[in-house]
């Protein structure tokens, strides 16, 4: 196990090639404080530096993803500003959107593994996945008009995932929706049933993405979010150049060949070295409410 920085209220830690991080305040549901965001932020970019990363868990310890603000700490507001003064709350909130995007625009894959409730930022932050797993009996949630504000930062990122129509219609009642639902809509990828089968669905993820080409998955990834950002022809433009630079390298032959023969390529032989094949890898993050190691 490969140890990052140590944070207060999220752990990190990478096993092998996959890094993970965990939401770990369980006795507030990983409720978000701006300590909090401030953390995920330095995770995210710990784990982008990190060469030997090539796939991001997020899950939350204690059963619970991740139940979206913190109303309590919320609350603690500085004085309004002055007339002409810009108001001091602006740059938390906006700085949690910053983070959002630094999660969305991650070079390696992250697959957010959903249980419990994930209301607000944990919706938000789910649909900044390019894999969710999502357990049947997890609770989706925009709760902040009933509470008397929105959900500024994240509605972005929920709307390009699920559309503006069904975004309407959650934001505007304020709605919580069932895991099941949440997969019809297209907020998750795969729905599980059990504690087992999310467990099987997550192991069958990361097995896929070890078979994948670092640098090949940056450069889809990159693409996949310029053509919801950039003019076509500059994206057509930029996945050219990706393509004759990701054939130029050695890895590029040693992979056609290696199908062609029905051999694994090198970087999943990498993979397997680094995280044990087949031999299953434990949770690695210990929950501050379970010294034992379990999240529960």
């Amino acid at each position: 196990m490969t140890n990052y920085p140590d944070f207060e209220f999220i752990r990190l830690a990478r096993v092998g090639t996959r890094a993970w991080l965990t939401f770990n305040r369980p006795e507030a549901r990983n409720a978000l404080t701006h300590r909090m965001m401030e953390e995920i932020g330095e995770a995210l970019a710990a784990v982008r530096a990190d060469a030997e990363a090539r796939v991001l868990i997020l899950r939350g310890a204690g059963g619970s993803f991740s139940a979206g603000g913190d109303l309590n700490a919320m609350q603690e507001m500085p004085p309004a500003p002055a007339p002409g003064e810009a108001d001091p709350l602006f740059q938390p909130y906006r700085f949690f959107g910053d983070v959002l995007r630094d999660l969305d625009r991650m070079p390696i894959p992250v697959v957010a593994v959903v249980e419990g409730g994930a209301a607000g930022g944990g919706f938000g932050m789910t649909c900044c996945a390019d894999v969710a797993i999502i357990r049947a009996d997890a609770k989706f949630a925009l709760p902040e008009p009933k509470v008397g504000f929105i959900p500024s930062q994240i509605l972005p990122f929920i709307a390009r995932r699920i559309g503006a129509g069904q975004l309407r219609r959650i934001a505007v009642l304020g709605q919580r929706i069932g895991g099941e639902e949440a997969f019809r809509l297209g907020v998750g990828h795969y729905l599980a049933r059990t504690e087992t089968e999310t467990e099987e669905i997550l192991a069958a993820v990361l097995d896929e993405v070890d078979r994948n080409d670092p640098a090949a998955v940056a450069a889809v990834k990159e693409i996949v979010l310029m053509t919801e950002e950039a003019a076509l022809d500059e994206t057509l433009d930029k996945a050219a150049q990706h393509l004759i630079r990701l054939l130029r390298r050695p890895e590029a032959p040693a992979g056609m060949r290696a199908f062609l023969n029905k051999q694994p390529p090198p970087w999943l032989a990498r993979a397997r070295e680094m995280n044990g094949a087949g031999r299953k890898q434990p949770h690695p993050v210990q929950s501050r409410a379970s010294p034992d190691g379990s999240d529960n």
